[in-house]
């Protein structure tokens, strides 16, 4: 008797170990359709706005983007931005990637986190001590650029743009 206990065992758990082993093979090959279809889409959309920051006096710190759809907030907010980036500096150049961005029109504004402390630095009377550009190198008249002067018209699909940054005081 104990041997046929034994054998039906045997039997139900290879019938289990086959299942379970089905089960597997099913429940991966499900993931890498559907994570290959969710890819495919992202990669379909390829809606990326690349911004090569050049110009950088030094590879200390790091570069802040922000993109805007509006002049809300632009340059200087970008808390109101609806992307924002930071990247490492790698001989005087950064690289800013907005990835699934929609077709409109937009404007970039970056600055030189020399000191990595998150924020603009400002002398007394407000003017920037770290490095700053904007799309098509807007510059400001006694101020900061406008939304206008640096928005720019995105098709979609992958574009790229170049920011040169600009320091308005000597460095430290």
């Amino acid at each position: 008797m104990t041997h046929l206990r034994w054998g039906w065992r045997m039997r139900n758990c290879s019938m289990w170990m086959r299942t379970a082993i089905a089960i597997a093979i099913l429940a991966s090959w499900t993931l890498a359709v559907f994570s290959s279809g969710a890819s495919a889409q992202q990669a379909a959309s390829g809606n990326s706005i690349k911004v090569i920051v050049v110009g950088l006096h030094s590879d200390d710190g790091e570069v802040d983007c922000a993109l805007f759809n509006s002049a809300d907030g632009f340059p200087d907010h970008s808390d109101k931005a609806i992307k924002k980036i930071k990247s490492k500096i790698e001989s005087g150049q950064a690289v800013c990637v907005f990835d699934d961005v929609a077709p409109g029109d937009y404007a970039v504004s970056e600055f030189h986190d020399e000191n990595g402390n998150g924020k603009l630095d400002r002398n007394f009377i407000g003017m920037p001590k770290e490095g700053v550009g904007a799309s098509n190198d807007a510059t400001g008249h006694m101020g900061p650029p406008k939304y206008g002067d640096a928005r720019f018209h995105y098709e979609g699909g992958r574009a790229v743009i170049t920011i040169h940054t600009h320091y308005l005081l000597a460095p430290l």
